[in-house]
C-alpha cells in the first residue's frame, strides 16, 4: 500500500462515509477468509490506515461541536465584515412593525 493512501485526511462528510463503507466492505472480505497471507496483509493495513483517518475526523468533528458549544463569559463572538450589528434599540426603530417596536404600545 501506499503511504499516501494509509495517511489520508477526511475533510468532506462524502469522504467519511466512502471511507467507513470502503472499511466495512474490508472487514468482509477478511472475514470471509478467502484473501491470501499478503492480501489479508494489505487489507489489513488499509483496514488501519482508513481506521485512523476515521477516527481523525471524527476528533475533529467533536473538537468543533465541543468549541461551538462551549459556554464562556469572556468569549465573545467573533465578527466577520459583513457582520451587521444592530442594538435591540436600533432595530426597534429600523423595524417599527415588529413587536417591542415603538409605537406599538408592547414596551413603553
Amino acid at each position: 500500500m501506499s503511504e499516501s493512501k494509509n495517511n489520508e485526511h477526511i475533510a468532506d462528510p462524502k469522504d467519511f462515509e466512502r471511507a467507513m463503507q470502503e472499511l466495512e466492505a474490508l472487514v468482509d472480505q477478511l472475514e470471509q477468509g478467502e484473501l491470501t497471507l499478503e492480501q489479508s496483509l494489505a487489507a489489513f493495513e488499509r483496514g488501519i490506515g482508513l481506521t485512523r483517518a476515521c477516527q481523525q475526523a471524527l476528533d475533529t468533528a467533536e473538537q468543533r461541536v465541543r468549541i461551538l458549544t462551549e459556554r464562556s463569559e469572556t468569549t465573545e463572538p467573533e465578527q466577520y465584515p459583513n457582520d451587521v450589528i444592530i442594538s435591540d434599540a436600533n432595530h426597534r426603530k429600523a423595524n417599527p412593525h415588529q413587536p417591542g417596536a415603538p409605537g406599538r404600545g408592547s414596551d413603553e
